[in-house]
């Protein structure tokens, strides 16, 4: 829906010039020749004329407002290349070609790639300029795509709308410096799954906060007589097989308070101590044990943390699993109406700074937000894979609050928050996700082993992020 440009408001009042009369001398009436009749009907005929060059006139100008001032859909051309990450081609074909069918200038190729190596083949490529013109990137890619992502013109969208229509953290994830660099066609982030038939065996309720969770976990963990963890209450306090550990340390250290760019104090030593506590003091999860996916997928563990996607896994491995997720915990809020925080992870798009289709692209991405193109998205992609994704709109909120699974996802989007340090990115070793994942991940290794405190784990971490931090001119002030 993209806004009208700002050359309506130049517009410059076009007064169309009123005729004046022909001065005569006073007629000479003779018999023989009626002179007044003659003047009377050049007048009646010059009246038509000045009417019809009125009407040529406004037609004239009316032609040319309507080109000058025509929105950009109507005017875009161009030949588009759009790689996607999870989206096969059956699900988004139907949005590209009605948008085509509406815009024959404009051919839109789809490619399908594959998440392997996906960051460093989508650098290489725009390296050597061989675009994409579209291309999906994790909402945490910024800093390494920021000079060759492409600011969204006003023209298509101005930041006031972007930000009435976006949840607040895509606004954030998506801005560089006055600048937004992208466009969301979904939205995912970090969920309770919740195994229905154990709490109803047990008599129990989701927990709303950390301390209930704690306690809920160590009361649904049973142990066989050798001591081996044989149902977990839930899945953290390791690395190796706690399935986005990274993303739940991080939602933990935020909701704490603590500026992940400079992880040191009170406050991240007490998040990081309480993550590993479940598998160093409470023994409810240890890595004798399945990833924790595999792990709920098979019945074996009562709470797991994930963001939604992770239902395509458990249904591939248990479609007959009962479960459903809630809002993520929180910690003790000063007033009830404090915002939950969440951890946001997901996907959005771009546009390449040097494609020749720019305002096309963008043009193609605006409408693929509309809520009328994100459900028809949303049930291309149910059809087949029994679950779209989460609207990132907040306007069509309500379309998904009762959802089952992605309810509490939406329920909690107002006030998600997101960083680098997030799982399954697939950004390749020299990433930023993968980089500041391996500094936070042997600090959780070192204090759950008692190799060190979590002040002096996080030392070492500080001191890693902002040398990574500053490789992508980010300050940790």
């Amino acid at each position: 829906m993209p806004p009208s440009s700002n050359i309506y408001q130049n517009n410059q009042n076009i007064n169309t010039p009123v005729p004046t009369g022909v001065p005569v001398s006073e007629p000479v009436i003779t018999a023989n020749a009626p002179a007044q009749t003659a003047l009377s009907s050049k007048k009646k005929n010059s009246k038509p004329l000045i009417i019809i060059g009125i009407i040529i006139l406004l037609l004239v100008l009316a032609m040319v407002l309507y080109r000058l001032f025509s929105k950009t859909s109507s005017k875009v051309s161009g030949e588009i290349v759009w790689w996607g990450l999870w989206e096969s081609q059956s699900v988004v074909e139907p949005l590209i070609s009605t948008y085509e069918s509406t815009h024959p200038g404009v051919n839109i190729t789809y490619v399908e790639q594959s998440k392997e190596d996906y960051r460093e083949r989508l650098s290489n490529s725009l390296a050597k300029g061989e675009g994409p013109d579209i291309f999906t990137f994790h909402n945490t890619w910024v800093p390494m795509f920021k000079s060759d992502l492409d600011a969204l013109p006003p023209s298509v969208m101005t930041a006031a709308d972007y930000s009435k229509n976006f949840y607040p953290v895509i606004t954030s994830d998506l801005s560089y410096g006055n600048s937004i660099v992208g466009i969301p066609i979904g939205y995912d982030a970090l969920t309770l799954f919740i195994n229905e038939d154990i709490f109803n065996k047990s008599g129990k309720t989701p927990p709303t906060n950390w301390d209930d969770l704690r306690d809920l976990a160590k009361e649904l963990t049973i142990k066989d007589d050798k001591g081996i963890i044989t149902q977990s209450g839930v899945a953290l306090g390791r690395t190796e097989n706690v399935d986005n550990w990274q993303d739940i340390l991080a939602l933990l250290m935020i909701q704490n308070g603590v500026d992940l760019r400079n992880p040191v104090g009170d406050k991240a030593e007490g998040a990081l101590t309480f993550f590993t506590l479940f598998s160093s003091v409470d023994g409810v999860w240890d890595t004798t044990l399945p990833t924790s996916t595999q792990a709920f997928a098979a019945g074996k563990l009562a709470m797991y943390i994930a963001p939604s996607w992770r239902v395509f896994d458990i249904q591939r491995q248990n479609p007959n699993l009962k479960y459903k997720t809630v809002p993520i915990p929180q910690l003790p809020k000063d007033s009830p109406d404090e915002v939950d925080i969440t951890y946001a992870t997901y996907w959005t798009q771009g546009v390449w700074s040097k494609s020749a289709s720019k305002l096309a692209a963008w043009d193609f991405l605006s409408y693929m937000a509309s809520a009328d193109s994100l459900q028809k998205l949303y049930q291309n992609e149910s059809a087949v894979r029994n679950l779209g994704e989460a609207y990132p709109r907040t306007d069509m909120a309500s379309l998904l609050i009762d959802h089952p699974i992605i309810g509490s996802i939406i329920a909690q989007a107002p006030g998600a928050r997101s960083w680098y340090l997030v799982s399954r990115t697939f950004d390749g070793a020299t990433g930023i996700n993968t980089l500041i994942s391996n500094y936070f991940g042997d600090a959780v290794n070192a204090v759950a082993d008692g190799e060190k405190s979590a002040s002096e784990a996080l030392e070492t971490v500080a001191q890693g992020v902002a040398q990574v931090l500053a490789q992508y001119g980010i300050s940790v002030r």
